[in-house]
């Protein structure tokens, strides 16, 4: 079961990555690229599970941290303002 969520999340890897490179705005690969964190953080809980180490559960909230952190610092820049605004 495991094995099918690793394979469920890489097809959604994939079809993330087709978008952010054929994205036809630049908001379309901001929300791709965000997506693709979510899937990251998916990862780490299925490997956690797979492995009984929780280690891959505190991967994966430094990187859904990380992830949010730089969408709002992207989305930011590309509506032409500061980050301190």
């Amino acid at each position: 079961m495991i094995g099918f969520g690793f394979i469920i999340l890489s097809i959604c890897c994939v079809l993330c990555l087709y978008r952010v490179a054929k994205g036809p705005t630049p908001a379309d690969r901001t929300v791709a690229i965000d997506i693709l964190g979510i899937i990251v953080v998916g990862f780490c809980v299925l490997l956690s599970l797979k492995t009984g180490k929780d280690f891959y559960i505190n991967v994966g909230l430094a990187w859904a941290l990380l992830s949010f952190i730089g969408t709002i610092a992207l989305s930011k820049f590309l509506e032409g303002r500061g980050f301190d605004e």
